[in-house]
């Protein structure tokens, strides 16, 4: 099969061509129709996050159908369509697990990090860590929402947006393009703020209330805000734009120096303050059903997995708009 594994050096990608990996006995070995490009991947490739394996084959948004299944999966077989995602194992006794907080388990591991993941054509995963998927999905429509769709949604549940409120949405790549939706069709109204014009255009084109660069002021005060962009002198922005008693979340694993807050300015006034830390599988499946029932639709454009090392420069450079998607050919 076909690979791409990360090099020893930042921002290295090399395509491998080696054996299909054999599943585990309670694993599912996958053939991969579709792998969205995260901004997540070019942390792990050019190494903004510390290197867990090196080596690794980035990718943690994955739609395909099982090809093995190893002896002790009962509830999957081959042909069944299934989402690989970013949360990949976690230890199930600890605390964080035991209370439906395994997103916090500190022996969690991830996808295209810790494990291989799916910028290949095949990828194993735990079937308990898998989301069925209808055969009817659209591989490259559904990939996004395995992470950028999951974080998205965990970022609005924990940004205490009221009803009809206003929404600030700071950078509109893939996630925040997936969450304005879901935010929209709720009855919020979105303000955003990001750089590159085709960003800007998109997120007119779905629906938002207001639109501007990166670091401009929204025309209204913001209930609540969430920062997708990896730019910590964005967190001061947010604040400043947020009205007492809003919320502003850090959706991000990863994010630049957050400079120094002035109190009075920024945080008094009971503003909170708050960070997404990956997802639980119950994340998950709420967005699944929630994307099916309200219909949402990422903007994607595919690539050949031959031309990875494009898509990752598009996103890196800023031009890319909605989601980048791989596709085996």
């Amino acid at each position: 099969m076909r690979a791409w594994r990360a090099g020893e050096h930042p921002g290295e990608l090399r395509l491998v061509d080696e054996h299909a990996p054999v599943p585990a006995s309670h694993e599912v070995s996958v053939s991969v129709e579709a792998c969205g490009v995260c901004r997540t991947d070019l942390h792990v490739i050019d190494q903004e996050l510390p290197v867990h394996r090196p080596g690794v084959v980035p990718g943690h948004q994955v739609v395909g159908t099982v090809a093995r299944a190893g002896a002790e999966v009962h509830h999957l077989r081959p042909g069944d369509r299934v989402g690989v995602a970013w949360l990949h194992q976690t230890c199930g006794q600890c605390s964080w697990c035991r209370t439906g907080r395994e997103n916090l388990c500190p022996d969690s591991r991830y996808t295209g990090w810790d494990v291989d993941g799916g910028f290949s054509e095949y990828v194993t995963a735990p079937a308990a860590y898998v989301y069925p998927l209808p055969d009817e999905a659209d591989a490259p429509a559904t990939a996004p929402l395995l992470c950028a769709g999951i974080i998205g949604y965990r970022a609005l549940t924990r940004a205490n947006l009221p009803p009809g409120g206003n929404l600030g949405i700071y950078g509109f790549g893939s996630s925040a393009h997936i969450t304005a939706q879901i935010a929209i069709a709720s009855g919020a109204r979105v303000f955003a703020m990001t750089r590159g014009e085709a960003n800007r255009d998109l997120a007119r084109h779905l629906g938002a209330t207001f639109v501007t660069d990166a670091t401009g002021a929204p025309s209204e005060p913001l209930d609540a805000a969430i920062v997708f962009a990896p730019a910590g002198e964005l967190v001061p922005v947010a604040l400043s734009a947020t009205t007492r008693g809003g919320t502003v979340v850090l959706a991000g694993i990863h994010m630049s120096d957050v400079p120094v807050l002035d109190y009075h300015h920024h945080l008094f006034n009971e503003r909170d303050l708050r960070t997404v830390t990956a997802n639980t599988r119950a994340d998950g499946a709420a967005l699944l059903r929630l994307a099916a029932a309200l219909r949402i639709t990422p903007t994607v454009t595919t690539y050949p997995l031959d031309q990875a090392p494009d898509a990752l420069e598009e996103l890196r450079s800023g031009r890319a708009s909605g989601s980048l998607v791989l596709v085996p050919g």
